[in-house]
């Protein structure tokens, strides 16, 4: 089972969003989106056919490479080695020559809408036999932690898809605690949404269901 990856990096009083997921064995790719208000400004992609079909230990080396990618695309980001178009700026709206508008007042763009950030605490710990718990972070671009965030969960690709839903403390953290249902999708994934007033972020991470051991009766 691969997670994925969610940092803000802030350059000046520029902050980008970079994520690194799994993006399943039904493609073997691991891709890195970094993005800026909502734009996409850099993609890296990279396959791990070579580790397939995945077992404990390719699943391990998996993990590493995707962690590797996301600490590589972040210092390059850091460092100024990757090269990132300037983020667009928001439209100032046209003045609305129809309204009486008091002399010295200015136009305002309208407010870009907030990102937030969620991090998986336990990624190694989470699943303990059938039962899900879900040790969460919720940041804003800063890295401050934000309080009173709900954070909900559901299993895409399960017989059964149970939304799961928490509130996040003073620490930004919340817990999610569920059965797993049955999978039945190869790209089975739990997807992960916080929001808190118009601010919203998710988390998707890959599951793969256990193959199933076939018995010999003497």
């Amino acid at each position: 089972m691969i997670f994925g990856h969610n940092t803000n990096v802030s350059l000046g009083q520029t902050t980008y969003h970079v994520q690194t997921e799994d993006a399943g064995i039904g493609s073997a790719l691991i891709d890195t989106t970094v993005y800026c208000r909502g734009r996409v400004l850099h993609r890296r992609t990279n396959n791990y056919h070579d580790l397939l079909p995945l077992n404990p230990d390719r699943e391990a080396a998996l993990k590493l490479r995707l962690d590797e990618q996301h600490r590589q695309v972040l210092e390059e980001i850091r460092s100024g080695a990757l090269y990132l178009p300037p983020p667009a700026q928001p439209a100032t709206p046209a003045p609305n020559k129809s309204a009486n508008v008091p002399a010295g007042e200015k136009n305002i763009a309208a407010p870009q809408p907030v990102t937030l950030s969620l991090e998986l605490l336990n990624a190694k710990t989470w699943l303990a036999g059938n039962r899900a718990t879900l040790h969460l972070r919720v940041t804003d671009r800063g890295g401050n932690p934000v309080s009173a965030a709900k954070v909900a969960a559901t299993v895409a690709g399960a017989a059964e898809s149970p939304n799961f839903s928490a509130e996040s403390d003073a620490r930004g953290e919340a817990h999610l605690a569920f059965d797993m249902p049955r999978l039945h999708d190869a790209n089975a994934a739990i997807i992960i949404e916080a929001a808190h007033g118009s601010a919203k972020g998710h988390l998707r991470f890959q599951l793969r269901a256990k193959q199933r051991v076939p018995v010999t009766q003497g």
